[in-house]
């Protein structure tokens, strides 16, 4: 499949979770497209071996827990000290373990809505203050269907990701009337690392729901991004992008 090419000559990108999955894919592809691009993740060894394999001068990464506010906004002032921030990519998330709800680990299950909901907003609360005073800003919320269908056995990922939907509807209306786009993304099962925190059964099980009988491709997801985060994107916001396959019906 052909890469269509955007132009992100003289933007500024942070993508978190950057260093591994589709964060990693669309680190790369940002890079290509002439952007500046800063990795956050909360793995420091991830982040090494990104930086080491992507080789890139326009790279950097800081070692960022999402949903510790106190850093997000420790590191988007320093970062504002000598550039804008033009594109969040808010990417970073945990699926949890696989359990029914009456049966999940209290401590697991607000990690997951932790870092997947208060994530999203601590970013988007830090960051769109340096948007506004720019007048222009892409904001794009990975979300999933679960959040939009419910997943059996992962209440809290669906929780999450409901909740980053939500933020991007009330969000997008917020700014509509700035050049600021705020969008979220819902795929179903692609070929992630994602997919190795799930059990075999519960894959077995994604993969079945899924008309096109494949899982997502990265580089599919990531040319989704890439337009979402473009200068192209004049018109859309508050919305949310179903990539599933056809699993999602609305």
């Amino acid at each position: 499949m052909e890469k269509i090419n955007f132009d992100f000559k003289s933007r500024t990108a942070i993508v978190t979770g950057g260093a591994q999955g589709f964060g990693f894919d669309i680190t790369k592809r940002f890079l290509k497209s002439g952007a500046k691009v800063i990795i956050w993740d909360n793995d420091s060894k991830a982040i090494e071996s990104a930086i080491k394999e992507i080789d890139n001068p326009n790279l950097s990464s800081n070692t960022v827990d999402v949903s510790n506010y106190d850093e997000v906004e420790k590191n988007v002032k320093q970062i504002t000290k000598n550039s804008n921030i033009d594109i969040l990519i808010n990417n970073a998330g945990i699926t949890g373990p696989t359990s029914t709800l009456w049966e999940y680990d209290i401590k697991m299950w607000k990690k997951v809505v932790e870092i997947n909901v208060m994530g999203t907003f601590n970013c988007c609360r830090s960051i769109v203050p340096n948007m506004i005073k720019n007048n222009y800003g892409r904001i794009v919320n990975v979300a999933s269907v679960a959040g939009k269908d419910g997943n059996a056995n992962a209440s809290a990922y669906s929780v999450g990701k409901a909740g980053a939907i939500g933020l991007t509807k009330s969000l997008g209306k917020e700014l509509a009337d700035k050049n600021i786009a705020v969008n979220a993304v819902t795929p179903a099962g692609a070929k992630t690392r994602i997919l190795d925190q799930m059990t075999k059964e519960h894959v077995q099980r994604m993969l079945s729901m899924v008309p096109r009988g494949r899982f997502l491709e990265v580089e599919e997801f990531t040319s989704l991004i890439c337009w979402l985060s473009s200068e192209e994107n004049t018109f859309s916001t508050a919305a949310v992008f179903d990539i599933s396959g056809g699993r999602s019906t609305y």
